[in-house]
């Protein structure tokens, strides 16, 4: 006879808090471990979530997409605020014990660039397995200028090498301009460009605070990635998934 369902069971609790290593004796490395295994545990999940929106606007169900797209920016959200917890460990907490992460550095977070890929900013970083896979198909934003040629908006062929940056098109701003002049008529494209707008936002808002929370703790040092540190957290800040649809706001 199979042991009644429990908390514990059913979270793998046993599994799951014994999944924390700290190679040094200072307590603060157990912080930097979880706030990071917990970000890695909701990159799952919106990987999840970015998977589902991109079926669903491939299949020209906008409207069914907004709820994994509400949940990403809402994730993104959740995962900014733990920057204010790492925030509580100070430069000599973090020097006791940086020597055990070697050359370890989320810049080579698979799922982070996976999601990346998969929203639209393409190139750069340490792909992986997931990362590699997702250039293999349209991202997200590729899916939705796709749904906005089938509505019948001009639209240059937006067929192209997925694997390669996406160039923003001012063809394709226009297009998203004229969802924007006309929203009742255009009201479900109009939302998931919003949707997607919250995404971006939520994005650079998470990186902003990378950037202060590095700076914060390790200040100008070089990461332990071999990256230049925050200077090239700094570089990244301008980056987005879906440039036109924040070009267009300036011909509104």
């Amino acid at each position: 006879m199979s042991e009644p369902m429990t908390y514990g069971r059913y979270l793998a609790l046993d599994r799951l808090l014994d999944a924390q290593h700290p190679i040094s004796d200072h307590d603060d490395e157990l912080l930097f471990i979880i706030i990071h295994q917990t970000k890695e545990l909701w990159l799952k999940q919106m990987l999840v979530e970015v998977r589902e929106a991109i079926r669903l606007v491939r299949a020209d169900k906008p409207v069914e997409a907004y709820k994994s797209l509400a949940r990403v920016s809402r994730i993104q959200a959740v995962m900014t605020l733990s920057w204010d917890v790492l925030a509580t460990m100070t430069p000599s907490d973090y020097t006791r014990f940086r020597e055990v992460l070697g050359r370890s550095s989320g810049f080579q977070s698979d799922q982070f660039r996976a999601v990346e890929t998969l929203l639209g900013v393409r190139g750069g970083g340490v792909p992986g397995p997931l990362t590699d896979a997702a250039l293999a198909d349209p991202s997200l934003w590729d899916e939705a200028n796709a749904a906005l040629a089938r509505a019948g908006f001009p639209l240059p062929d937006i067929q192209r090498d997925w694997s390669q940056p996406y160039e923003p098109s001012k063809a394709v701003e226009d297009a998203w301009a004229q969802v924007y002049r006309d929203t009742s008529r255009c009201w479900e494209l109009y939302q998931l460009a919003e949707k997607l707008v919250d995404i971006d936002d939520a994005l650079a808002t998470w990186r902003h605070k990378h950037v202060l929370t590095v700076s914060r703790v390790i200040g100008m040092k070089t990461g332990t990635g071999g990256t230049a540190g925050v200077p090239y957290l700094e570089s990244t800040l301008s980056k987005r998934a879906f440039p036109e649809l924040w070009s267009l706001r300036t011909q509104l």
